[in-house]
């Protein structure tokens, strides 16, 4: 396969031939072309184009990054090093005549979902994604059902969706995890098809895992206290009154992402003797040693509960995961709370991988976290 240099060096010996020689070049290819720790990123679409930049969302490096143009040509392309295992989630921004339009690789098949559309994405050479992320026909199949709690805290009714084992049986009891972002988690990060395949191979144990969302989100998870009360007093009292949940903490967990991983460990704080598992993934742990945080009203509170959570630390009788991408403006407050955890949770487990503040970043370490958090009959965990 004809390397991209040696097609730009035959395109300036030859220009007269360029648009057959790039369309030879681009014929049947996947971009971007990973090799090694490079990716190669090619754009052309027959038209004329100003400029082309790759928009990405990894922390550390300037968030646009132009493209070269292939002299004699409207082609443009990019070389881009990547850590080994990376997952880099971007698009392109096309600009003519002075006007820049956002869009997906058209030379790329692969996306990412989420709550706001979606991204293409780009894996290093060695990244492999789960195998257990997709159905397992051999696997039994849980049940979701749907569930709703009349808030007295909020004045409205909220609604949850119970994971029900397949190896759920009468009489028996079991484990509960309560999942902030539950319909995401679902939905972007397969969740429930994750569940199904680690319980089948035994290496999750049967749990009942309730998936709830926020209706005023970022508002209800950045560490307020009506959301901890609603999870204590209405949401915990309404599942134990339906379903078999084992008594004690350290049958019960807490999970969330971003705020929603603020979420969690602000309610454990609020009401510390009530849960004893947490997952904590790309927590928004935003602190403040001296000055302002620059981060907007939003994050005032969630600022005053960590810088709190760092000056007077309780022990939190708890097993906790956490994990953070390494692309993520977020890895530096979660690596500084490394320290603290490793002293005062019963047993912690901190992972960080090549990826950014995304879903399938949370989704590739499901596995790690549950295995550690409910292990099953297996007793191993991931790292």
């Amino acid at each position: 396969m004809r390397s991209l240099l040696e097609l730009i060096a035959q395109i300036e010996r030859e220009p007269w031939r360029a648009r057959a020689l790039l369309e030879q070049y681009a014929d049947g290819q996947q971009f971007p072309l990973v090799d090694g720790d490079c990716a190669t990123f090619f754009y052309w679409d027959g038209r004329r184009a100003d400029k082309v930049f790759l928009k990405h969302w990894v922390f550390g490096l300037s968030s646009t990054v132009e493209f070269q143009r292939i002299p004699h040509t409207d082609a443009f392309y990019l070389f881009l090093d990547l850590p080994k295992r990376a997952r880099v989630e971007y698009k392109l921004e096309v600009v003519r005549d002075g006007n820049g339009v956002w869009m997906h690789d058209p030379r790329n098949t692969r996306r990412a979902y989420d709550p706001f559309g979606s991204n293409s994405v780009c894996h290093a050479s060695s990244y492999e994604e789960p195998e257990w992320v997709h159905h397992d026909p051999a696997a039994r199949q849980g049940r979701l059902e749907a569930g709703t709690v009349e808030s007295a805290l909020f004045g409205d009714t909220r609604t949850y969706k119970m994971y029900i084992p397949a190896e759920a049986r009468a009489g028996k009891r079991y484990p509960l995890l309560i999942v902030h972002d539950g319909n995401d988690f679902l939905h972007f990060a397969s969740m429930k098809t994750v569940l199904d395949n680690l319980i089948h191979r035994h290496e999750v144990a049967p749990l009942l895992v309730c998936f709830t969302s926020g209706v005023q989100r970022n508002q209800e998870y950045g560490a307020n206290s009506r959301h901890a009360d609603f999870l204590r007093n209405e949401l915990l009292p309404a599942i134990e009154a339906r379903y078999p949940v084992l008594p004690g903490p350290q049958h019960r967990g807490l999970m969330g992402a971003s705020f929603g991983g603020v979420a969690s460990l602000y309610t454990k704080v609020h009401h510390p003797g009530v849960w004893g598992r947490l997952m904590l993934l790309s927590g928004s742990f935003a602190f403040t040693d001296i000055g302002d945080h620059q981060r907007g009203a939003l994050w005032d509170p969630i600022v005053r509960f960590v810088n709190g959570f760092r000056d007077s630390p309780h022990h939190l009788h708890a097993r906790v995961y956490a994990s953070c991408g390494t692309f993520e403006s977020l890895i530096y407050y979660n690596r500084s709370l490394v320290p603290l955890f490793d002293r005062r949770a019963d047993e912690f487990l901190f992972t960080e991988a090549p990826d950014g503040h995304n879903w399938i970043n949370w989704r590739d370490r499901l596995r790690e976290g549950l295995t550690f958090l409910f292990p099953g009959p297996l007793w191993m965990y991931y790292e």
